[in-house]
């Protein structure tokens, strides 16, 4: 039995609660808009925006779970509601960004600026350029992640959450 220092050996660790929102599969529910702007080319623009349908859907449940969750935090105690309305537009506005608006635009331009360029530079046909831009765009998905993540915390640390006092954001 392995033991780690400052427990004995019956203790478990502690765990993390999971946050169905970020911890398990409903969290791909954010990237729906991304695959729905990689499919643009082949699919009706209507089916596009129904992904970003399920994306809003998803990034407001995830707020309105941090702003519950703040809620039980803070009982009745003074400044509650202040403390529930910064952790629900702090994830509204995190997820917005996160999850919708910027890799929506970013894999909409790269698939965009894929189709042009193939149109440019090979004598493929329509349908064969259209579906290597789709993978193009479905590939460059996991690559985007992180960066814009990292990027958006960055940007709210150092504007919306000065206004509220909250330096980091809501988990």
């Amino acid at each position: 039995m392995i033991e780690v220092k400052g427990m004995t050996p019956s203790e478990d660790p502690p765990t993390k609660a999971v946050d169905i929102y970020r911890d398990t599969w409903i969290r791909f529910l954010g990237y729906a808009n991304e695959v729905g702007e990689a499919f643009r080319a082949l699919v009706p623009v209507s089916m596009v925006r129904a992904t970003y349908g399920v994306a809003t859907v998803y990034v407001t449940a995830d707020a309105v779970d941090k702003g519950k969750k703040a809620a039980a935090a803070h009982g009745d105690g003074p400044g509650r509601t202040a403390k529930v309305a910064a952790a629900v537009v702090d994830t509204f506005v995190w997820q917005a960004l996160a999850s919708v608006a910027i890799p929506g635009f970013t894999i909409n331009r790269v698939c965009a600026g894929s189709l042009y360029l193939l149109g440019r530079t090979t004598k493929w046909p329509l349908p064969v350029r259209k579906w290597t831009t789709t993978a193009i765009g479905l590939s460059t998905i996991p690559f985007i992640i992180t960066p814009i993540d990292r990027s958006v915390d960055l940007l709210l640390d150092a504007s919306l959450r000065k206004i509220y006092g909250g330096g980091e954001k809501q988990d």
